[in-house]
């Protein structure tokens, strides 16, 4: 029994709302759900993204963002405009001018960057590069363990692993990480993998065991609260993150 990334999920004021603008941006479907909204991945193998409603105001950067590639330059220029046009806007986390990267934010503020299109590391992986996260090597080990997913970077304390089918990377820059606080906007959600065991049953649980055997813990009562269902986890990081059963 291992877990697979089902979703990468935002918390936000108007899911409906921010799910139409990344549907706009990526070109995925949109699905609607009893909590929220989701985009439907083009690839069956690939993981939702989800838009849950919840969220105190956003006060500090994501701990992570999607790099967003492109194929050449006026693909890049295209990316940039569209997220723009459907209410995204610039913003300085510091970058330089000489940075071929183009950093934007969505409509609720939760950043991403537009690659440059001779960017070899994002080669191939399709329209979502990467999820880039601040973290630690360890934290990277720990997700490679998770998710069965090898690490196809790690060096100088930065990480980065790949589903063994390709598509989207995870990528960690090392220290130094900033402080968490307040509610993760953006986490992950994984499902139990097979056709077994449901939410309740002994399967998830001896998940939850081998995802504690492997550095996570537990969230405190109402600590990074999720939606309601599932198991409530952080990973060695202290980002949060849940666990469903199969679905």
């Amino acid at each position: 029994m291992m877990s697979r990334l089902h979703a990468v999920c935002f918390r936000a004021d108007r899911p409906e709302e921010l799910a139409r603008f990344w549907s706009g941006v990526l070109g995925w479907e949109v699905a609607g759900e009893p909590d929220g909204a989701a985009l439907l991945p083009p690839d069956a193998s690939g993981f939702r993204v989800r838009f849950v409603p919840g969220g105190r105001p956003k006060t500090v950067r994501n701990r992570g963002h999607f790099d967003l590639t492109s194929a050449c330059a006026e693909d890049q220029r295209r990316t940039v405009a569209r997220v723009l046009e459907l209410g995204g806007r610039h913003i300085d986390v510091g970058q330089t001018p000489e940075d071929a990267h183009v950093v934007l934010a969505d409509p609720e503020g939760n950043e991403l960057c537009v690659i440059e299109p001779d960017n070899a590391f994002l080669a191939g992986t399709g329209a979502i590069g990467a999820l880039a996260c601040d973290g630690t090597q360890e934290v990277g080990h720990f997700w490679s363990r998770a998710l069965g997913w090898p690490l196809v970077w790690d060096q100088d304390e930065e990480t980065a692993v790949q589903s063994p089918d390709g598509g989207t990377k995870i990528t960690w820059g090392g220290p130094p990480v900033a402080p968490q606080t307040g509610t993760d906007r953006l986490f992950l959600e994984l499902a139990v993998s097979g056709d077994g065991p449901r939410t309740g049953d002994g399967g998830l649980e001896a998940e939850v065991d081998r995802l504690l055997a492997l550095g996570a813990t537990r969230a405190a009562d109402g600590d990074g609260e999720e939606d309601g269902r599932g198991v409530r986890l952080r990973d060695p990081d202290g980002n949060a993150f849940a666990l469903r059963g199969s679905r």
